[in-house]
């Protein structure tokens, strides 16, 4: 199998059991952003983590995969496609419950700073809210039916992140970096 097939050459792309649409199509947009953001998690999985954090990302890599799939189908439910729902949802918010009682209340705002991979984790925080923005758009401008669990999905998503970037600072024994407000103009 050919990695190329060089049907995209005019500026389309195929959708999953759909048409072919442009390739700056919302609904290109939104799933090219949860590939993005897929990638960004595999660059922060390629550094040094705890193991549980890892293992925690390889199944988040792999839920992203299923969020991808759903949006590039107009209709998900008729492709088979549809895999995101509450059950995946219920597990990033107990994930997140479960990190969070490790560290320190958050008592300020944070700068996305410390390790490396708590600073890659960061990044991928910021590419989620991207992809979330972007489902949002699709969901605006499609005639079809997106769910509205992906959205849900893609923001528990984005909290997670926030508490396993600042968990692994802490398992690495570097502390938050605490916003510094700076002083009004005199």
């Amino acid at each position: 199998m050919k990695i190329y097939t060089k049907t995209g050459d005019g500026g389309e792309t195929g959708l999953f059991s759909g048409p072919r649409v442009s390739k700056d199509d919302a609904r290109i947009e939104a799933y090219g952003t949860v590939d993005e953001l897929n990638a960004f998690l595999g660059l922060a999985r390629a550094e040094s983590l705890p193991p549980k954090i890892d293992s925690v990302l390889e199944r988040i890599q792999h839920g992203l995969f299923a969020v991808g799939a759903e949006l590039a189908s107009p209709d998900p439910v008729a492709a088979k496609t549809k895999m995101v729902g509450a059950d995946e949802i219920a597990w990033l918010e107990a994930t997140i419950d479960s990190c969070e009682a490790t560290l320190e209340p958050l008592r300020q705002f944070i700068l996305p700073a410390g390790t490396r991979a708590a600073t890659a984790l960061h990044v991928a925080r910021g590419v989620c809210r991207r992809a979330e923005r972007r489902v949002v758009t699709l969901l605006r401008a499609s005639q079809e039916p997106i769910s509205g669990e992906v959205i849900q999905y893609l923001n528990r998503l984005g909290d997670l992140l926030f508490s396993l970037a600042r968990s692994v600072n802490a398992s690495a024994g570097e502390s938050d970096h605490p916003w510094v407000k700076p002083q009004p103009p005199k």
